[in-house]
């Protein structure tokens, strides 16, 4: 806690033992390795490289060595050294605000105003009709339509020269409006990934670590096989990525910078495992975001004029509501706020909720009493 050490070049002895406890304790099924960070931009930068050091490997028949050709261009940001591949997001989509994460970002314009970008694709996302029981053929519609056209991208990249070496995507949308995305979807964006030839990264920062109900949102997916890389932060304490074999860099130095992370964070991520296991917080997680979508599910069928599209179900207490415009939206956060209750907002209409895993039935039946109070009040 005192000396931070460089964890790239000088773990402690211990460290192994304490990752292994800890972050390996809780991979993803289907993944293999896991490589800390400090934060979830710069685990989604590595992130990114990774896929691209697979793309490139891939490419040349699994050699991974070096031409002088590569070596000279690269020092001048040109190709072969420095190809052109791309990546592909979805508008809605936040993954951070360091510059490559940037380019993949499209939730809030003043997070990008000003500062130069590349020429990466960028696709729909589903928008859900709700109740979504009584919209299922219109939503299935939907889900086919951002899949063709996310088929459609990578294939007018590649076929341009810029190669899209991996689809980057939130489980659920976060920044852009807690947009969810059903089971086929993702099911079916790992299908087209598959077929184009393109690596998949989950970007769990801020769904990973348990809010929806179990320690990986995409495990609700029910995928055919993992997905290649999960990027994590946030409620992890610590930030970092795992992935498959294949997507461990096959030279030094090439994922790397001074801290690689930090021990005191993992110390600290040790003993909230712990807790959430031995208080089985997961499923009060489960139970308690049932007690919070069923009311607000009814605050919405009592009061369609002001709020509406709840969703969330099965979720955990990763839940979210509209109001019937931004005024309505905002006006719900604030008066909440007086009533001693922090929600936040999203999107351009969304409220959010994020309680922490130790919210409880009855703190749940406190935020529905004084929401219904600010809904009445409106």
């Amino acid at each position: 806690f005192v000396n931070r050490p460089s964890i790239g070049t000088f773990p402690g002895s211990d460290w192994t033992e304490r990752i292994q406890s800890s972050l390996m304790s809780i991979i993803p099924k289907g993944l293999h390795s896991v490589t800390t960070m400090a934060c979830g931009s710069c685990s989604n930068e590595n992130g990114y490289k990774a896929m691209f050091f697979w793309y490139r490997a891939r490419e040349r028949g699994g050699n991974v060595d070096f031409t002088e050709e590569d070596i000279t261009s690269c020092m001048m940001n040109k190709p072969p050294g420095c190809p052109t591949y791309t990546l592909l997001s979805f508008d809605g989509g936040f993954h951070g605000r360091t510059f490559g994460s940037l380019i993949t970002s499209h939730s809030k314009a003043i997070h990008k105003m000003g500062i130069p970008s590349l020429d990466w694709p960028m696709a729909p996302f589903p928008h859900y009709k709700y109740p979504l029981e009584s919209n299922v053929r219109e939503n299935k519609a939907e889900d086919q339509r951002c899949l063709a056209r996310v088929e459609e991208l990578i294939e007018q990249y590649n076929k341009k020269g810029s190669p899209v070496a991996g689809i980057v995507v939130e489980p659920i949308l976060a920044e852009g409006g807690d947009i969810h995305g059903s089971n086929e979807f993702f099911a079916g964006l790992q299908a087209v990934g598959k077929k184009m030839g393109s690596a998949l990264l989950i970007d769990e920062v801020q769904t990973g670590g348990g809010p929806t109900g179990r320690m990986w949102c995409h495990e609700h997916f029910d995928l055919p096989e993992a997905p290649d890389i999960v990027t994590f932060s946030k409620k992890m304490l610590t930030g970092g990525f795992y992935c498959k074999e294949e997507f461990r860099p096959p030279h030094g130095s090439r994922i790397f910078n001074t801290w690689m992370g930090d021990p005191g964070k993992v110390i600290l991520l040790q003993t909230v495992l712990k807790v959430i296991q031995r208080d089985n917080l997961l499923q009060n997680t489960k139970v308690t975001g049932d007690i919070l979508y069923q009311g607000i599910l009814e605050l919405e069928n009592r009061f369609p004029h002001l709020i509406n599209s709840t969703r969330g179900k099965d979720r955990g207490t990763f839940i979210a509501f509209n109001g019937v415009d931004s005024k309505t939206r905002d006006a719900i956060i604030n008066n909440l706020k007086h009533k001693g209750v922090q929600v936040g907002g999203c999107g351009d209409y969304a409220v959010r909720l994020r309680p922490a895993l130790i919210f409880q039935p009855r703190h749940a039946h406190i935020l529905l009493d004084r929401l219904q109070q600010v809904i009445q009040e409106l």
